[in-house]
């Protein structure tokens, strides 16, 4: 399990990096080969992950990133959250199955709590909150992630 909590890791500040670069390189006049590849295949990547909508988006050097701001705060908030619960040492609470996987539960719901209130703010004035709030919203819910993902061990969540 050790291995497959490393490729998480590098998976996600991997992903994390590469939605700034294809930014960066879709913004580049003259590509060459690869970078247009790269760029193309992080774009699409994204496409299959978000709705890309170009105002929901944060843009640098010109160019939409290829997902939106709130995936961006996810993807960031997983990357940030892999690399510290990697460096941390386990409690026991971690691995003690029953309190664990409560731990997990409610830290997930009070994780998702700011992307619902964004939602409900949306839905209920017909206005976007900024990308910036949309990006800081979906950090929790990354972060969270990636630390049950990272810190509990599998007996916690079987049974």
């Amino acid at each position: 399990m050790p291995l497959l909590r490393r490729a998480f890791v590098g998976a996600s500040v991997t992903w994390a990096l590469a939605l700034p670069l294809a930014s960066l390189a879709s913004s580049a006049r003259h590509p060459s080969a690869g970078v247009y590849l790269f760029s193309f295949v992080v774009y699409l990547t994204g496409s299959l992950l978000c709705h890309q909508l170009p105002e929901r988006s944060f843009h640098l050097w010109g160019s939409p990133m290829p997902v939106c701001a709130r995936c961006v705060g996810i993807y960031a908030g997983a990357a940030i959250s892999a690399l510290i619960a990697v460096g941390a040492r386990r409690s026991r609470a971690e691995s003690a199955s029953g309190g664990a996987l409560q731990t997990a539960r409610l830290a997930l719901f009070v994780a998702v709590l700011p992307t619902a209130a964004t939602l409900v703010y949306e839905w209920s004035t017909g206005r976007t909150p900024e990308n910036w709030i949309r990006a800081a919203a979906g950090v929790p819910i990354g972060g969270v992630v990636a630390w049950i993902v990272c810190r509990l061990r599998p007996e916690a969540v079987e049974g």
